[in-house]
């Protein structure tokens, strides 16, 4: 079986413990997307308490929060990403694919022989 050999390259960011990382990311992207944490939870078949839980660890670590909710009423609840959550998902995403480029790239180098 011809496997083709490839780097995988996963950023997780911490302060005094792990606060943001691709599960976070996620999290944030489907957020986005749904308008609700609930509805991304369900989308990725997560308990709502566990995303809450992420989420409230995160902002925690980060020192800011990353959403703003509204409780339900007559036109329902919700979630937004907060101005320096969306910024915070934009720098992540062109660190880690800044680094993904410079891996494949050191990867091909390095593992020619293997290829």
């Amino acid at each position: 079986m011809d496997t083709k050999l490839h780097p995988v390259v996963s950023v997780r960011i911490f302060g005094a413990e792990k606060c943001f990382g691709p599960g976070v990311a996620t999290l944030l992207e489907k957020v986005e997307a749904l308008h609700s944490l609930r509805a991304a939870a369900a989308s990725i078949g997560m308990a709502y308490s566990k995303a809450w839980t992420i989420i409230k660890n995160a902002e925690a670590g980060l020192g800011f929060a990353l959403l703003v909710s509204t409780t339900g009423g007559k036109n329902g609840g919700g979630a937004v990403l907060t101005g320096q959550a969306k910024a915070l998902l934009t720098a992540y995403a062109q660190y880690c694919s800044a680094l993904r480029d410079f891996a494949a790239q050191r990867f091909e180098e390095g593992f020619r022989e293997f290829l």
